[in-house]
């Protein structure tokens, strides 16, 4: 039943805002399918490989990655005008933004992906830190200028078929380091993560040809942000970001029409269904002391700001900049990865360990 009112509201967004709207809504709801109903994530794999030396998650976004690459490369090298890879430049606030979103990924247990999921699924922690992540990233959109005048490089963007080769070679060093580091019987993908990889693949790859750029979240998230700032009065279409033509366009139009919004929502969606069918939608709160749940909203708002700042999540930096080719894909992936293990280091002296 509630898968037809899925296709139901995607019918509705392709009769009300065009077909391509409504099958982004499906890429969403595929992806959101996909990532909740086969466990497939980026925070809890990251935890793995640093608490456990379990690199199977990571290896299955590294293989998902790959398979990206492989057809988007030569794909948005072909058809430069039509479709936009996940290019951003690096910089010295996007280093250090990448460091801080690792680290609060590690608190909330998610990335931006991860929270919207974890939101639709129901997850109390997710539940509390979504709308600071919209605001967060709505502030760190409004800031980004000021950040980027502190300096950055010229955008490095890999093409061709040798951009396909040096990413997969890339990749494949990574996974080799992390095999040599793994414990001996955490070395092998189960069949789960074989399929979550090649289906998040494919939907990421449609996602690109039906929008024309790659998977993201964060922008969808800000440009809520900014909505909801100007519903109440705020005059945001005067701040430097959102006046630039093409987002002052997307604040004027309706966020049925913004493909990362659609996906967002499909992603929100696609957990709800998987997580209602499971287990009835019914998730317990956590016992976690006051601080816990206060570090849970103030993660979140550095979650939304620094992965603007950083031009991206483990979705929209790390996923689909190196699968498009950008440098700074890589360069955000090592960052975040410190981050990360700095996250997992303070995250008991914070109360987060939920008691029994």
């Amino acid at each position: 039943m509630l898968a037809v009112v899925a296709l139901g509201v995607a019918f509705a967004i392709a009769t009300t805002a065009g077909a391509r709207f409504g099958l982004l809504f499906l890429v969403g709801l595929g992806l959101g399918v996909t990532l909740e109903g086969l466990r497939f994530g980026f925070a809890g794999p990251w935890r793995a490989m640093i608490v456990q030396r379990d690199p199977r998650g990571i290896l299955a976004q590294l293989l998902a990655i790959g398979l990206v690459a492989v057809v988007a490369i030569p794909l948005i090298t072909a058809n430069g005008t039509e479709l936009a890879g996940a290019h951003a430049p690096v910089g010295l606030a996007m280093v250090g933004a990448a460091f801080v979103f690792g680290g609060a990924m590690q608190l909330v247990l998610a990335c931006g992906s991860g929270t919207l999921v974890n939101a639709g699924s129901g997850n109390p922690v997710a539940v509390l830190a979504l709308p600071f992540f919209v605001l967060g990233s709505f502030l760190g959109a409004s800031h980004l200028f000021w950040w980027t005048d502190l300096g950055t490089l010229p955008v490095v963007a890999l093409s061709g078929s040798t951009g396909v080769a040096a990413t997969l070679a890339g990749l494949a060093i990574v996974a080799l380091v992390l095999l040599f580091l793994a414990t001996p019987d955490k070395r092998r993908l189960p069949a789960r993560l074989w399929v979550a990889a090649a289906l998040l693949a494919a939907f990421a790859l449609a996602n690109l040809v039906v929008a024309g750029q790659p998977w993201g979240v964060v922008y969808g998230l800000g440009l809520w942000g900014a909505k909801a700032a100007q519903a109440l009065g705020a005059d945001v279409a005067a701040v430097g970001f959102w006046a630039a033509p093409g987002n002052a366009l997307r604040l004027d139009q309706s966020i049925l029409t913004d493909p990362t919004s659609l996906t967002n929502l499909g992603l929100m969606g696609g957990a709800f269904l998987v997580a209602t069918w499971r287990q009835g939608y019914r998730q317990p709160i956590p016992r976690l002391p006051v601080r816990a749940w206060v570090t849970v909203m103030v993660a979140g708002l550095a979650l939304g700001y620094s992965s603007r700042l950083a031009f991206g999540c483990n979705v929209g930096a790390f996923f689909s900049g190196i699968s498009t080719g950008s440098l700074h894909g890589w360069v955000w992936f090592a960052a975040a990865f410190a981050g990360a293990w700095v996250g997992i280091k303070v995250r008991p002296s914070l109360g987060l360990e939920a008691r029994p």
